[in-house]
């Protein structure tokens, strides 16, 4: 449970660090191929009904939000491994089980999309509703949640564990 409005630190390996800033700088250095493509389809007429002009601004716009994100992704994460933690905290590890049904398990990693591609694990997002719920949760400790369709879900912390990649 945070007190702060401070996000959640965000731990990054250091495989994972570097793999985000080539990632980074292969976006930084697609820049004029882009520029270049919207340039040339600029050219072709009428920009009304030029698909290709629109698709390479659309490309160039999901390409600058992504180096947006990774900017600052990279530039708040910790590199390493993550302090030990008495509570849920993002980095974790987490079996939870659903209502009071402790064979109704599910384990998963609490953390960012980005290290989903490190792990075999689902990833949920500390901001997400189940999330933010456990967040701060010891073993034994019961919490609810709204789902997206509306239902309350309550979810009981089993174990939590650092995140080894």
């Amino acid at each position: 449970m945070s007190t702060g409005n401070e996000a959640p630190a965000t731990w990054l390996s250091q495989d994972a660090y570097d793999r985000l800033q080539a990632e980074l700088d292969e976006h930084i250095a697609n820049r004029p191929a882009i520029a270049a493509e919207i340039n040339a389809r600029r050219e072709e007429g009428d920009l009304r009904e030029n698909g290709g002009y629109h698709a390479a601004r659309e490309e160039q716009g999901k390409a600058e939000g992504r180096i947006r994100y990774l900017q600052e992704l990279l530039r708040t994460a910790k590199v390493g491994e993550a302090p030990t933690a008495d509570a849920v905290s993002p980095g974790m590890v987490v079996t939870i089980y659903f209502d009071d049904d402790t064979d109704d398990t599910e384990t998963f990693l609490l953390g960012s999309r980005e290290i989903a591609a490190t792990t075999d694990l689902t990833v949920y997002s500390p901001e997400s509703a189940l999330g933010k719920a456990i967040l701060g949760g010891r073993p034994g400790q019961t919490c609810t949640y709204t789902a997206p369709s509306g239902a309350d879900i309550k979810v009981t912390v089993v174990s939590f564990e650092p995140f080894s990649g």
